[in-house]
């Protein structure tokens, strides 16, 4: 993998992991256009990029890494533990899935599934959730349920959160800051497990082109984050719908 390589990956990782249209997608396509073998070394890499932007959670919302939020991060734990165990369970067939034509598929549906919630099942927001900390366990735990899908390659992980948070009655920004905190437990999980499983990668990985890609990915993702919150002030997800099924379609007819 080379420099260029590094900071593609790194922008894509960045700036498609919260949003709702599927970074892994986006990254197995990004690595067969780029011509990047899935080695373990390249395993190792994505593993550093995910880390970053694990980071660029963190800084967005310092305030509510603290004791006095307890209540909020068990409501985020239980939104975590549904996908937590069927990926722990089902960890082999998931892997089975990958390919771009699941990846297109999915992007489909997904991109489907939003435009139909938007038309269909959002109220009008004067009445909805503004506040992730108003969530109640039971919506928690819902959320949690929908994320379960974002274990099929192209769904989206953002993609499937928000729209389980959407569904009981958040609004758009909530849902989104609901899926920024959910992303913290769910990746430094995924991140820690392959990080275990790939460690001894690192010493055969070129480091500046991990040290580049991990400061792309996390810069990338800390603007992201802080743009989409800015964009859901003015607009709704009918765009994120639209160019999901453009791209998936699009890719089914290329590959």
């Amino acid at each position: 993998m080379t420099i260029f390589d590094s900071i593609i990956l790194g922008v894509i990782e960045g700036f498609t992991e919260f949003l709702p249209i599927s970074s892994t997608g986006h990254l197995i396509v990004a690595s067969e256009f780029l011509g990047i073998d899935q080695t373990n070394v390249t395993k190792a890499y994505e593993v550093i990029i995910q880390f970053a932007a694990i980071f660029a959670v963190f800084f967005n919302y310092k305030e509510k890494f603290t004791i006095k939020k307890i209540d909020l991060w068990t409501k985020v734990f239980l939104a975590f533990l549904p996908i937590g165990t069927v990926g722990y369970i089902f960890s082999s067939q998931i892997k089975e899935l990958f390919s771009i034509e699941v990846v297109a598929i999915m992007f489909i549906i997904g991109g489907v599934i939003f435009l139909v919630v938007e038309k269909f099942f959002i109220p009008n927001e004067t009445r909805m959730i503004d506040d992730v900390e108003k969530v109640t366990y039971k919506q928690a735990l819902i959320i949690g349920f929908a994320q379960i899908f974002a274990l099929i390659p192209g769904t989206s992980r953002a993609g499937s959160t928000i729209i389980g948070a959407l569904l009981v009655g958040l609004n758009r920004r909530a849902s989104a800051e609901f899926s920024f905190l959910l992303a913290f437990p769910v990746m430094s999980a995924v991140t820690g497990y392959d990080l275990l499983k790939h460690y001894h990668e690192f010493s055969d990985a070129n480091l500046i082109t991990l040290a580049v890609g991990f400061v792309v990915s996390f810069f990338v993702a800390y603007l992201t984050i802080k743009l989409f919150l800015a964009f859901l002030e003015k607009f709704t997800f009918v765009a994120f719908g639209i160019y999901r099924i453009i791209f998936g379609v699009l890719l089914l007819l290329i590959m």
